[in-house]
């Protein structure tokens, strides 16, 4: 199975390769969202995740800064949902062993 992962330069000017976690259109603001990752650990131990606002017609279209509160808010619930349904799949399949 083939990854989605896209390459950027940092502002070293190095390529780094990120895995796309996933995308979704917002009805709530009318754009388009890619949540992301380099599968870099922060201080904690945690995954950073970034997410940027994209047109999927363009693939040649810059990733685009998200820029309001409530932008990040429907990304922050999207991730929480997610988590949280991960956590219960590896919870269930811990319980059937």
């Amino acid at each position: 199975m083939k990854k989605n992962t896209f390459s950027m330069l940092d502002e070293n000017g190095n390529e780094i390769i990120y895995d796309v976690l996933f995308t979704f259109e917002s009805e709530e603001t009318n754009k388009n969202y890619i949540v992301y990752t380099d599968n870099s650990k922060d201080e904690e131990g945690n995954i950073q995740v970034y997410a940027s606002v994209y047109d999927p017609e363009n693939p040649k279209s810059k990733l685009e800064p998200i820029e309001t509160e409530k932008e990040w808010k429907v990304i922050e619930t999207i991730l929480n949902t997610l988590q949280e349904e991960i956590k219960n799949k590896m919870d269930d399949s811990d319980n059937e062993q």
